[in-house]
């Protein structure tokens, strides 16, 4: 998974490549590049931070007004120099994000044919098969189609030829790619933040679409037929200011400060209490539909996933169709047994995920029926399902997820009132009262961000813990997953959660007085077995963080530390909950001194398997 950008215009095109690397850092950072066309290609790679390469090119500026730029993170081949793209062959140079999966056949047919390779790395293929095609005397963009005819694989390319100084061309399979349009500038870029600041007029490239960019446009074919095709132009109503860090230390805790914010668009619009209805039609589900149905599946990965279980609650309580939650990683290679009775729900923030996507194409080919939840406009999972509901995050800049997986259960949770209100499951007065607590979260969530000074000081307390527990049951137990990874993903403890229930059943044996355990404990159906297991864990000399209602002063007393937050129903508390989690991620990885927006190892949209 990597970024990709390309302009071409009037201005010096190496600044608006590196702004727009800048504001794709978050799709890789192991080393980074930029090819200008200007009576020649010229390249510049640094392995590393994008800091890296800006600091080479203010040394020693590139000039041009024709060139692409890519942030890598490795999937074939080590972060060095050589591995770094653009790759550059005779007359090509080329950025690639995906995977080519026949790439070892055809670098051995290439090889036997004279080739010499530079790098590890399976893009290379693209460069040496585009640059072959070039020798013979075709165009450019007829070199590029006859190189996806070759491969196989996911891929998203920029590429230049050296004797065509007027023209990008790019290719889009299983792997993003937008357009924008400017005056006198046109830009291809891998996700929307790239080129916000340039234009918010974006073409969404389907799969199997290749572009020749201009400076007066572009013209799109398919690159198997060379038919031409239309796309539409869609105005982004993101400024290039909600992408920024807004004063925050960290995109990551501005995330988190914006959830209250994202919840409410996501609700807005959409939900009438008097009616006791949720409005979103753009599901296209029917009654008669839905009495089909003789099971959901969800597909999700990471986050996401958690967000799913949260989902199976809500889902099951309201529909009483039964639920599943699988990895979409998993998900193909267990043969499913899903069909026209099943819905599958694929849930993802940058609706990119390599996983989630093939799972959902898997089960659709089997005949199931399929949607999504997505954050991202045009994306492939929201254009493969059909059916779709955004949520209304905006930009998700930090890799570890706050505000998609807050504005992912809320979607959920309207999903579910709906399904229910449909099938007869729910009557007005149930959907009344839920979606009555539902608009209230805004609210409670701004309360629990009120806890951010009272968290750190908790941070303080356990810095040194190099492990951690998480505990919660029923629509709490996601939650405790969920508070585990984000303390796993930037701050590098080891953390597990879960059902506090199976504590007996093995992790009490981690019990010791430097391992601290988060217990998930707001009053609900499970309040009193949860503070059994609180008890359990103090009796064996385990520090315990508990997350509980504000004024519950017998859970207070019986924790070494409360994060106390505002009371709620059932189905709301794992949006509240979550809350005081993440924050306790976020302190404690920054009084570690980690790097929280980037953490290593990492990257924030997987779009490769």
């Amino acid at each position: 998974m990597c970024g990709i950008i390309g302009y071409i215009g009037e201005q010096e095109a190496a600044d608006i490549i590196v702004d727009g690397l800048r504001r794709l850092e978050y799709r890789g950072y192991d080393s980074a590049g930029v090819a200008i066309n200007n009576d020649g290609i010229h390249l510049r790679r640094a392995v590393g931070k994008l800091r890296n390469l800006a600091k080479s090119l203010d040394a020693e500026p590139l000039n041009g007004t024709l060139g692409i730029g890519h942030t890598r993170w490795a999937t074939h081949g080590r972060p060095t120099e050589p591995n770094a793209h653009p790759h550059v062959v005779g007359r090509v140079a080329v950025v690639h994000n995906g995977i080519i999966e026949n790439h070892l056949a055809l670098r051995s047919q290439l090889e036997s044919e004279g080739h010499t390779f530079s790098s590890e790395t399976d893009t290379e293929i693209f460069s040496h098969l585009i640059d072959r095609t070039l020798q013979g005397g075709t165009t450019l963009a007829e070199a590029v189609r006859a190189a996806t005819q070759a491969v196989h694989g996911a891929y998203a390319i920029a590429v230049l030829d050296v004797e065509n100084p007027d023209e990008v061309v790019v290719a889009k399979q299983q792997s993003p790619l937008i357009l924008g349009v400017g005056q006198g500038e046109t830009f291809c870029a891998s996700d929307i933040p790239a080129i916000l600041s340039h234009t918010r007029d974006v073409v969404f490239l389907e799969d199997g679409d290749m572009a020749v960019l201009t400076r007066a446009g572009f013209t799109i074919s398919r690159f198997e037929s060379g038919e031409p095709v239309e796309r539409a132009v869609t105005r982004v109503q993101w400024s290039a200011v909600a992408a920024e860090k807004g004063g925050y230390k960290h995109f990551m805790l501005k995330e988190i400060h914006e959830q209250s914010r994202a919840i409410t668009d996501t609700i807005r619009g959409r939900v009438s209490l008097e009616q006791g209805e949720v409005f979103i039609e753009e599901l296209g589900f029917t009654a008669e539909d839905l009495k089909e149905l003789r099971r959901i599946v969800i597909i999700a990965c990471g986050t996401s996933w958690h967000a799913g279980l949260v989902g199976k609650h809500y889902l099951e309580q309201a529909t009483r169709i039964p639920v599943e939650v699988d990895l979409a990683s998993e998900f193909r290679y267990r043969d499913p047994i899903v069909d026209a009775h099943t819905l599958v729900l694929a849930i993802s923030q940058s609706g990119e995920t390599a996983d989630t996507l093939a799972a959902l194409k898997e089960a659709q080919r089997r005949g199931a029926r399929g949607a999504a939840v997505v954050n991202v406009i045009g994306s492939s999972i929201a254009r493969a399902a059909g059916n779709v509901l955004y949520t209304h995050a905006g930009p998700e800049i930090g890799v570890a997820s706050t505000k998609a997986f807050t504005t992912q259960m809320t979607a959920l949770y309207l999903i579910a009132v709906r399904l229910g209100r449909l099938l007869g499951t729910l009557d007005t007065t149930q959907a009344r009262e839920l979606l009555a607590a539902l608009v209230e979260v805004p609210g409670e969530v701004s309360r629990a961000i009120e806890l951010n000074a009272d968290v750190r000081e908790t941070a303080y307390r356990y810095l040194e813990a190099t492990s951690a527990l998480y505990l919660g049951r029923g629509l709490l137990h996601p939650i405790a997953l969920e508070g585990a990874l984000k303390l796993k993903e930037i701050s590098y403890i080891h953390a597990e959660g879960y059902a506090a229930g199976e504590m007996k059943h093995g992790p009490i044996a981690l019990i010791d007085e430097h391992t601290p355990t988060v217990i998930a404990a707001p009053r609900g159906p499970s309040y009193e077995k949860t503070c059994s297991n609180l008890q359990e864990i103090a009796a064996r000399h385990g520090p315990v963080i508990a997350v509980g209602d504000e004024d519950d002063t017998d859970l207070r007393g019986l924790a070494d530390a409360y994060l106390p937050v505002p009371p709620t129903t059932p189905w709301t508390a794992p949006l509240v909950t979550v809350i005081p989690l993440q924050l306790l991620a976020y302190h404690l990885a920054d009084l570690k001194g980690t790097d929280i927006d980037q953490p290593r190892n990492l990257a924030k949209s997987v779009t490769v398997e």
